[in-house]
């Protein structure tokens, strides 16, 4: 399968979903002003993707500064497909990376970790 990557704007994330490697990060902020037109292929890659693999682990890092209302709901259902693929045996992880003097992605990312039932979440702080 090839790989999925799209380059950061100044109102959307840079997303890389790299099967080969192992590698699917989503990275900056999150504004776009069509938020599921944006994440749309996003989704449909993953679906595909998930129907590809068995047993294989999947660790998601999400480094995300910045992002509105919009994309917190495509978030939400980021995470409930994940969920979902959980519940049919895939091991998946996110990695919600967050800087240490960003108080509100840490308290998004606490607020996503309560919401998500079979995915493994953590919570990960770093500095410069």
């Amino acid at each position: 399968m090839t790989k999925y990557s799209v380059q950061a704007t100044t109102s959307s994330p840079y997303i890389n979903f790299d099967p080969d490697s192992k590698s699917f990060e989503i990275k900056g902020e999150s504004y776009p002003e069509n938020c599921w037109a944006f994440y749309s292929p996003m989704f449909d890659w993953l679906k595909s993707y998930f129907s590809s693999i068995n047993g294989s682990p999947v660790e998601i890092d999400m480094e995300i500064v910045y992002f509105n209302s919009s994309s917190s709901k495509t978030f939400m259902d980021f995470f409930e497909m994940l969920d979902d693929q959980a519940e049919l045996g895939k091991n998946i992880v996110v990695n919600w990376r967050y800087h240490e003097e960003n108080e509100s992605a840490m308290e998004c990312g606490e607020e996503f970790m309560e919401d998500v039932e079979r995915i493994k979440f953590n919570l990960v702080e770093f500095t410069d």
